[in-house]
């Protein structure tokens, strides 16, 4: 094997020399293959599998479980969203902070994780509104705990030059849960059909299952690699950031503003026409493509660079909501969910490979927080626009909603372009075959 470092992180030209420390010092897990993903990267992803399994049984059945069911409102919909995933996206910066504080993370992922798992026989007790409220905000929770250790955990063991091919494997594992989830859901609603409002309740319940089997391989499967370096937290003002990485938050706030939640899109799916127990089948389109495509969304961006796969991503999102505005068949639907896993195979690993070259090495799990913090903020405020405008008109409102959304994503598309550097490119160098690390640890002596 040779002895040198496979890539270098280029920041700021007056933080080369720090950043090329930092990151030959990174524990990356050995693999003898190249392109082979190593044993975190694979277990978290069996992990997001089953809790995504459980999570979607639910939610597509929520919006309507809802409104339907409780007689929530669009507005009121749009609020439960909405301080769901903003508090979720809020409490991953500090998640993220805090993993890199203590040098540890399985525990803040078994904590979230486990969180969200109990939660789920709950949401087949609720009776009001105001109680699904509560389980949503605590299963989210647990999501804000979770998520930036997670990712920051799959950033430390995966070279750099797997990155993006490492987080769209993991999105897609994440999503072929959400493809089983809403089958088994399907078959539940169909075999329970005759049983009225209780096929819900039964539905919600059977989802804690695969939620404890995430538990499970958390606990007896993953294992956590100690930390090389100092946390240094950077503070409110993003000190020791580079102003990529700043711009990135920039696009990231913007286009969140006009992404509100998906649950909108399931309401305009039954608006349209389409059957209860056939919403979770429509979901599933969605997750089909986004699972198949995930993988070689992150493997596009490693070779052709972050920003010009999220240029292809962004004018699509945008096309897709003007769709949801205009659509007046049910066929239009089905074609719009599978465009919809078309867009988020192409940019969810990206981003987050993105966000993980941009990250200062000693940081990237207050990095990943800062992320999803930004994310989690603005779309609480988009779910609320949405819902707001979708009920200032019965005819013209949900038109005018997804049209605001698309011209969010058109304008953030517009920034990424004129102020935003790639990082697939720019970001390495010259690398051998094949990493070793203990070369990596032997660096690592030298320089203390």
């Amino acid at each position: 094997m040779l002895s040198e470092p496979r890539r270098l992180r280029l920041t700021d030209s007056d933080h080369v020399d720090e950043a090329e420390e930092s990151e030959t010092a990174e524990p990356f897990e050995d693999t003898s293959k190249p392109g082979k993903l190593g044993r975190t990267v694979k277990t978290l992803g069996l992990v997001s599998l089953f809790t995504d399994m459980s999570s979607e049984m639910i939610y597509p059945l929520l919006p309507i479980f809802l409104t339907s069911v409780l007689g929530a409102s669009a507005v009121f919909l749009g609020v439960i969203e909405g301080l769901a995933e903003g508090t979720a996206s809020i409490l991953k910066g500090f998640s993220g902070y805090i993993s890199d504080k203590l040098e540890k993370r399985k525990a803040l992922i078994l904590a979230g994780y486990g969180l969200s798992a109990l939660t789920k026989p709950f949401f087949a007790a609720s009776d009001a509104v105001w109680q699904v409220l509560v389980v949503r905000f605590v299963d989210r929770v647990g999501k804000g705990i979770r998520t930036a250790p997670r990712d920051a955990m799959i950033a430390d063991t995966t070279d750099p030059e797997r990155r993006g091919k490492a987080y769209g494997f993991h999105r897609g594992m994440d999503t072929l849960g959400a493809v089983i989830g809403p089958a088994i859901a399907f078959l539940m609603m169909w075999l329970l059909r005759g049983q009225g409002n209780s096929a819900y309740r039964w539905v919600f319940l059977a989802a804690f299952i695969p939620g404890l089997v995430a538990i499970v391989l958390i606990v007896f499967a993953l294992r956590e690699s100690p930390f090389s370096a100092q946390a240094k937290f950077p503070g409110l003002k993003l000190a020791g950031f580079s102003r990529h990485y700043k711009m990135l938050l920039v696009v990231v706030a913007i286009f969140a503003l006009g992404n509100s939640s998906d649950a909108f899109l399931l309401l305009r799916a039954q608006n349209l026409g389409t059957k209860a127990y056939l919403i979770p089948l429509v979901w599933m389109v969605f997750n089909i493509v986004y699972s198949v495509l995930a993988t070689p969304g992150g493997m596009l961006s490693d070779r052709i660079g972050r920003k010009k796969t999220l240029l292809l991503g962004l004018p699509l999102y945008a096309l897709i909501y003007v769709g949801f505005g205009f659509a007046h068949r049910l066929v239009y639907i089905w074609l719009l969910f599978a465009a919809y896993g078309v867009f988020y195979g192409l940019t969810q690993g990206c981003l987050s490979a993105y966000v993980a070259d941009l990250a200062p090495p000693d940081v990237k799990g207050t990095a990943f927080g800062l992320y999803h913090a930004t994310d989690g903020v603005f779309k609480l405020l988009a779910s609320v626009i949405f819902g707001v405008i979708w009920a200032s008109s019965t005819t013209n409102g949900p038109t005018a909603a997804f049209i605001f959304g698309a011209a969010m994503a058109a304008i953030a598309a517009v920034i990424l372009w004129l102020f935003c550097e790639d990082t697939a490119r720019q970001t390495t160098m010259q690398a051998p075959k094949s990493f070793d690390p203990s070369h990596a640890s032997s660096r690592l002596k030298k320089k203390t």
